[in-house]
């Protein structure tokens, strides 16, 4: 289940995602650069990257072996976007994060990350985020410079370290991990979690409600509390074997 909204003070949605139940592919993508450069960025993000990883699903790649196609499709989707720029030089700037999930059919994921877009894993009721944000702020936190909680209002936390097309030598992380039945994952943009902290969205993902109503309420909040950005949700539910 996914969605999105443009918040209140954007006049433009430069979010994309992907919701894929059948193939397990999931992803959401958050483009930058306006005059709708952003929205073209993280559109090619979606059409290349979520577009391969459905490809190898069909083909019935193993994991690891989807994992190198996500790998190779963000290069393809840092290409297309500087050809784009060239073709199009008032685009100049223009770029995307991208979070993508493929569920994999022994039970585990392959992430590919590059941005500040996120993913959150909620198992029994704790939320833990599992993407690393490629931000200033973060890189400061790491080394010691800077609070986690004085990140979340510094007026750099803007800034990204890592993006498909800011730098050619730019890589995605990748990681794996085992999933259980019960757990979610929630891919979502920075418009959510610049305006909801962690609390409150394990708080809402932990409470009964469908998966529509928890983004729902999640949009919601996000706006009253500014949506000062475009906010985009995913979540990702995992189900008994039986259902």
């Amino acid at each position: 289940m996914g969605g999105t909204h443009v918040g209140r003070v954007r006049k433009g949605n430069e979010d994309a995602f992907l919701v894929d139940e059948e193939r397990g592919v999931f992803l959401v993508a958050d483009g930058m650069g306006g005059h709708a450069a952003g929205e073209i960025a993280s559109d090619i993000a979606r059409r290349s990257v979520g577009g391969t990883l459905q490809e190898g699903v069909d083909r019935g790649l193993a994991a690891d072996d989807l994992a190198h196609s996500m790998v190779d499709s963000f290069r393809v989707a840092d290409l297309a976007i500087a050809e784009h720029v060239a073709a199009n030089p008032e685009t100049e700037g223009m770029g995307t994060t991208v979070t993508a999930i493929v569920i994999c059919t022994d039970g585990t994921y392959r992430m590919g990350h590059i941005g500040d877009s996120r993913a959150y894993l909620l198992r029994e009721g704790q939320l833990a985020q599992i993407s690393r944000d490629h931000t200033w702020v973060q890189r400061e936190v790491d080394e010691g410079r800077l609070t986690p909680s004085a990140s979340r209002k510094h007026p750099y936390s803007h800034i990204l370290t890592r993006a498909l097309g800011a730098d050619p030598s730019d890589a995605p992380d990748l990681q794996a991990g085992q999933l259980e039945a019960g757990d979610l994952l929630l891919l979502c943009s920075d418009g959510l979690t610049g305006m909801v902290t962690d609390r409150h969205l394990q708080r809402i993902l932990a409470t009964p409600a469908t998966n529509e109503e928890r983004i729902e309420e999640m949009i919601a909040l996000a706006n009253k509390r500014g949506g000062r950005d475009n906010i985009t949700a995913v979540i990702v539910e995992m189900l008994p074997a039986e259902d």
